[in-house]
This record gives C-alpha cells, structure tokens and sequence, in this order.
C-alpha cells in the first residue's frame, strides 16, 4: 500500500488530465527518449495547475505515460517538493541545513510556529500558509534562508519573518 493509501485501492479513479495539463506533458515528452521519464516532470505540471497531485491525478499520469502506479507515488514521496495532499496557497520552505541552524533557523522555526499558529507539515487554518522543512536551499552563506513559493528570501530575522509574512497576506 501506498503513504497515500488511496492509489492500491481499486476505488480510486484516474481523473481526467486538462488539455494544458495534457499540452505541457506532450512537450515534455518531445525532450525524452522514453516517455515513462516523463514521470517527475509530468507530477510538476499537474501540481502547477491543480496545486497539489492528488491520488486521483498521479493515477492518471501513471496511466497516460504507462508507468505503474507504485513507481510514480515513489518518485512523487523522494522528491519533497511534490505535494500529495493540500497545501495552503503561499508554502513556506524553511532550511533546517546545519548552516542555518548555526545562524538560527530554529528561532525562525519557533517565530513562525508563534506567528502563524502552525509548525511544520501544517496549513494555517485560513489556508494562506503551509509551513514545511527543507534540507537545503543552497544558500549557506546567507543563512538562515527559507523560500515561499518561488522567492528565496535570506538572512532572516524576527523582523525579516514579519514583513515577508505581510507580504504574502497581502497578495
């Protein structure tokens, strides 16, 4: 069985893939040799349009490029940037590297959790916010960094975690 549960069970069903989904996998397939290499890039468009790839959706790319379900879950959970369940609309990656632990990062950890009233693997109950670790940004000479969305935001202080938070509430 799957960390998800659903995929092995015979009541989950393959949603239909949207033509721009569908579009973006075609192009990619263009760049491989074999389709089935498809499989990371194909969870990354999904999860571009649907915000997350749900059981449902990683059936569905398993089906359309003929990869077996169990195959397509195991790079889905390898890879920590492909979410398998909701998250909220800005996701908040924070680097818990050593770097960032020097310089901090679990008092950054402890603001956010205070600020937010959430801690890592949780979305504010607004949905504005998931919060979730991350084991490097590769930003170790401005440490402690973290990253919402696509925008890495570095050398963070108490004060930093204030303005950036406002900022995405205000998107």
């Amino acid at each position: 069985m799957t960390s998800s549960g659903l995929i092995a069970s015979s009541v989950t069903r393959a949603r239909k893939l949207s033509a721009e989904e569908l579009n973006e996998i075609e192009h990619e397939i263009t760049l491989y040799a074999d389709k089935k290499a498809v499989g990371l890039e194909a969870l990354k468009i999904v999860q571009k349009h649907q915000g997350w790839v749900s059981d449902e959706s990683l059936l569905a790319i398993s089906q359309y490029l003929d990869i077996p379900g169990s195959d397509l879950e195991g790079v889905a959970t390898f890879f920590n940037l492909i979410f398998r369940r909701p998250v909220g609309k800005n996701v908040i990656l924070l680097c818990n590297s050593v770097s960032c632990w020097i310089m901090g990062c679990d008092e950054i950890k402890d603001y956010i959790k205070e600020k937010l009233g959430i801690d890592f693997g949780e979305t504010s109950e607004d949905g504005e916010f998931t919060f979730l670790p991350v084991p490097c940004l590769g930003d170790c000479d401005r440490a402690p960094s973290m990253m919402v969305g696509d925008n890495l935001h570095r050398n963070l202080t108490l004060e930093k975690i204030d303005e950036i938070i406002q900022q995405y509430r205000n998107q």
